[in-house]
């Protein structure tokens, strides 16, 4: 029982297998909350990167990209990173294209603040025409060939969409933490945990071990932990929900480590040369 004194700690998520999974044990009172009391609100990474801005909640998912306008409001936990280690956020379109015919499509983006985002135009190293949609809605978006009224060719996808694009009979483009390893050796950071600074120093230590906590607990119960995690597949069997949570729940989500904080500093270096990031930010980091 929660002591009515308990600290608040609104926690933003995506409503998907990998974040539903690291967040079971903390969701489902599977460990002690000790004196702090988890209210968790799914929202879509980048309506959390939106209410970040103004530092909303305490404990939120955030696209590294995003981070860059944040830095001033929250540290980035050690732990809960979702890391694309030569896969990652990939662009479809209804038939094989390269890249320099991909410069001149509209491309459908689930968000201008998404890591994917910044990774797909530090890959095209262009301008290039987008329509913001719905993350959950681009495949279609990409079948039907538009979005509202405006013309679709192509599609750049995150979450379960990487294992299900097939499904839609659309055709791999470019995957760009493939990409980005390729350039530089690194995996691609795609998003972190962040808590609010203004926390304090005691509650960002003691919430950032309660996240960990809940990590480790999913990882050594994972049968049940995914058996919660499915229901927010979107469709997903159980095969394909394991297949995508071990790809953005694992080592580098117990703690990015010292390759894992070279690649955020990387990316933000990366995006602020090519004038794609304001300020040149130096990632601070949670223990």
């Amino acid at each position: 029982m929660m002591d009515a004194s308990s600290r608040l700690i609104r926690v933003g998520h995506s409503p998907d297998p990998d974040d539903a999974f690291m967040f079971y044990a903390l969701a489902k009172g599977k460990i002690a909350s000790g004196a702090y009391r988890f209210v968790h609100e799914l929202v879509d990474i980048e309506t959390l990167n939106r209410r970040a801005l103004s530092g909303e909640l305490e404990l939120t998912a955030v696209s590294l990209h995003a981070y860059a306008y944040l830095a001033d409001k929250y540290l980035l936990c050690s732990c809960g990173a979702s890391m694309g280690d030569r896969y990652g956020p990939i662009v479809v379109a209804r038939r094989k294209l390269s890249l320099d015919e991909l410069r001149g499509r509209s491309i459908a983006v689930p968000g201008t603040l998404t890591t994917a985002f910044l990774a797909l135009r530090l890959c095209l190293a262009t301008e290039f025409r987008c329509v913001v949609v719905p993350f959950d809605q681009i495949l279609d978006a990409v079948a039907a060939g538009e979005y509202q009224g405006q013309p679709v060719e192509a599609g750049l996808i995150i979450h379960e969409g990487q294992l299900t694009y097939g499904d839609h009979r659309l055709e791999l483009v470019v995957d760009t933490a493939q990409w980005w390893f390729e350039k530089t050796g690194l995996p691609l950071p795609l998003g972190a945990n962040a808590l609010r600074k203004d926390l304090g120093p005691q509650a960002i230590h003691e919430v950032h071990r309660l996240l960990l906590e809940s990590i480790r607990y999913a990882l050594e119960h994972r049968d049940e932990a995914l058996a919660y995690a499915m229901s927010f597949g979107r469709g997903l069997d159980r095969a394909r929900a394991d297949q995508f949570v071990g790809m953005y729940v694992n080592q580098w989500t117990l703690d990015f480590g010292p390759t894992g904080r070279q690649a955020v500093a990387r990316l933000l270096a990366e995006g602020h040369q090519a004038g794609l990031i304001p300020n040149l930010v130096a990632p601070e980091f949670a223990e």
